[in-house]
């Protein structure tokens, strides 16, 4: 496993769901503080500074740290958990997973249950089990032996599913894509160009909560004043039986995507073809993609002040908001060199064209 690899695992097996990105925050430190100084705003957010030839224009590229994950919010009295999600579930992924519930004795082993089919009506069988309907079964005999193994209301609850190369070696599966491949790229970008001059100062910026309206970003961005703005994300992969074409372009190896619209912002249409001339003169494959709900940390990036050009650039991920993602790394690879060549050619007159 090469050094990438072994990132890109210790940041997606980390935990880290939104509120609680503590152990994520702590492996995204090992390793932005190789390349960058180390500062924090008060949400949470980690941000990785590193100076180049000057101070401005301030290039902040951000990616989050939390997860979708869930919540104890109670204990029944026959010892099982309810809880509520933190980040958006759709309930059909949900069922018979494994989940660890991280106590203050420690983590435990769970897995999402429900009222067994096999006692339903032929016609509940055909619906959804809702949310509300599901609980966590840690093992406890009672309610009291779940608070004696450590469980309180307010523990956090991380999905199990560890990182792994799977059969061509190109395609990854690991929980959490969702964002840790933003702060990956960050990472790695920082580190590309620890050694080499950049006319600008770079900021790698691990947000905080953005899964639940994207606060860490809000917050983070009063500590940068950045001048350009990059949110790095997975985007939707729509290369999958029964997904038409027009529902979701992206496809795994076709590259970095390129989001020209979501629900948080419109991007700038100069920076955009910035990037695109960049990508196309290192010669990196790219696409596009549109997202009509939804939002990423560059939608309280961009209104920053009197306003901050910026662009979401993805990379594509089947299955988000689930147990388990699949990227390639192939598209990983050409993020990682499409945002060092582009943060190289951002110097003081690029960036003042941007809005001029």
């Amino acid at each position: 496993m090469d050094q990438t690899l072994e990132m890109l695992r210790d940041l997606t097996d980390a935990s880290g769901i939104s509120g609680y990105e503590f152990e994520a925050r702590a492996t995204v430190r090992r390793y932005l503080e190789q390349a960058a100084t180390i500062e924090h705003d008060n949400l949470g957010s980690i941000i990785g500074k590193q100076v180049g030839v000057t101070d401005r224009p301030r290039i902040m590229l951000a990616g989050h740290m939390d997860e979708v994950g869930f919540m104890v919010t109670g204990i029944t009295k026959e010892g099982f958990l309810r809880f509520q999600t933190i980040g958006g579930w759709w309930e059909q992924v949900m069922l018979a997973q494994r989940v660890t519930v991280k106590t203050h004795r420690g983590d435990l082993a769970g897995i999402v249950g429900s009222k067994p089919p096999h006692i339903l009506s032929a016609e509940d069988r055909k619906k959804v089990v809702e949310k509300k309907d599901m609980f966590i079964d840690v093992g406890a005999t009672d309610e009291e032996e779940a608070k004696k193994l450590g469980v309180r209301p307010g523990d956090p609850v991380i999905p199990v599913s560890p990182f792994t190369v799977m059969g061509n070696g190109q395609a990854l599966m690991a929980k959490a894509w969702d964002d840790r491949i933003g702060c990956a790229i960050f990472i790695d970008v920082l580190r590309n160009l620890k050694n080499e001059p950049h006319p600008n100062t770079l900021y790698g910026v691990g947000t905080v909560q953005e899964e639940v309206g994207l606060r860490g970003a809000t917050t983070s961005v009063e500590a940068v004043d950045p001048d350009v703005g990059f949110a790095m994300e997975v985007s939707i992969a729509g290369d999958m039986p029964g997904v038409k074409e027009n529902e979701a372009t992206d496809r795994l190896g076709g590259g970095p995507s390129i989001l020209v619209y979501d629900g948080s912002m419109i991007p700038n249409l100069r920076l955009r073809d910035l990037v695109v001339e960049t990508a196309e003169k290192e010669k990196i494959p790219y696409q596009f993609s549109a997202m009509p709900g939804g939002g990423t940390d560059a939608g309280r990036i961009h209104v920053h002040g009197q306003g901050v050009p910026s662009l979401v650039i993805g990379v594509p991920c089947r299955y988000i908001h689930s147990h388990s993602g699949i990227i390639r790394r192939e598209d990983y690879d050409h993020t990682v060199r499409l945002l060092t060549a582009v943060v190289k050619r951002l110097d003081a007159r690029t960036v003042s064209s941007l809005t001029a």
